[in-house]
């Protein structure tokens, strides 16, 4: 089940960053994020209503570590997003791309230590295919040159991002596993509209302070925003379920498969002309996530 949700999580994720790059001709980069959250929340408090008030279905039971545990979520899913965000403007996309991509041997690595699921052996060599994969494509075929830029800036910062990602992909798991008496998609649901809540209120309270205007301009574009809001949501619902069904450290290797349907799309509907290279990049990719999920 882990599997198809997972898929359509990452599918939802390219429609939702989509929708945001063109909100970026209307809003600064830090508003077209933001509004992620703010449309996302009033939906996934609707859906909780129409969930737990209407369906009449029960409220999971919250263990005192939940909220510790949701906010941590939420702050480490902000930071990320922040540190990424200026990896790239401190030298250009691929930098950060490429170095964001550790997430999912940061995710591994963090359950070698007791924090979530660990991968078995081969689902380790399985994760470092994806990561190969998915840096070259990002790189646009300058991998090895942005090697050479380990210790810039912007890869210190694309670094953070991913261990900022991969924190919140644990956490997020730890949480909505840790709530009880509902079936998982209840417990995702719960656990996205604590987690959205959490950060619109981080993210509002960070633009009343340093720039309100922001927010007067976020409620403006609210025609383009609302689709953001609401691909962000099935997204964040599919992410979260998944958590909940399997291991962060599978459903983040196996997610990195967004970026060979981006790659798809590109050159289908776009007509985009790709490389040797590009293809093999998207081979590694595959064969990658096959190895993970099968025997990782």
């Amino acid at each position: 089940m882990w599997i198809p949700v997972t898929l359509a999580a990452a599918t939802f994720q390219i429609l939702r960053t989509s929708r945001q790059h063109q909100l970026r001709t209307e809003l600064s980069t830090n508003a077209a994020g933001f509004v992620r959250y703010a449309y996302g929340v009033p939906l996934a408090i609707a859906l909780s209503g129409v969930l737990f008030g209407v369906l009449g279905r029960d409220v999971p039971a919250i263990p005192a570590r939940f909220w510790p545990t949701i906010v941590t979520a939420g702050v480490a899913q902000i930071a990320a997003t922040v540190a990424l965000l200026a990896a790239f403007k401190q030298r250009d996309f691929a930098v950060g791309t490429v170095y964001s991509k550790s997430e999912v041997l940061i995710v591994a690595a963090l359950g070698l230590v007791g924090i979530g699921t660990g991968l078995q052996p081969l689902g380790w060599v399985g994760a470092a295919l994806v990561t190969l994969g998915v840096a070259s494509l990002a790189s646009k075929g300058s991998l090895p040159s942005l090697l050479r830029h380990t210790r810039d800036p912007a890869a210190l910062l694309g670094l953070a991002a991913g261990a900022g990602f991969a924190v919140a992909a644990v956490t997020i798991g730890a949480a909505s596993r840790s709530l009880s008496g509902a079936p998982s998609f209840d417990r995702a649901v719960f656990t996205l509209t604590a987690l959205l809540l959490i950060q619109t209120t981080i993210n509002a309270a960070w633009f009343l302070v340093t720039d309100p205007g922001e927010i007067t301009r976020s409620a403006r574009a609210w025609r383009p925003a609302s689709w953001v809001g609401l691909f962000s949501l099935l997204g964040s619902i599919g992410w979260a379920w998944a958590f909940t069904l399997e291991s962060a450290a599978k459903v983040r290797t196996l997610g990195q498969i967004e970026l060979i349907i981006a790659f798809a799309i590109a050159h289908v509907a776009l007509r985009e002309v790709h490389t040797r290279a590009d293809y093999l990049a998207s081979a590694t990719v595959l064969v990658g996530v096959t190895v993970v999920t099968v025997l990782g």
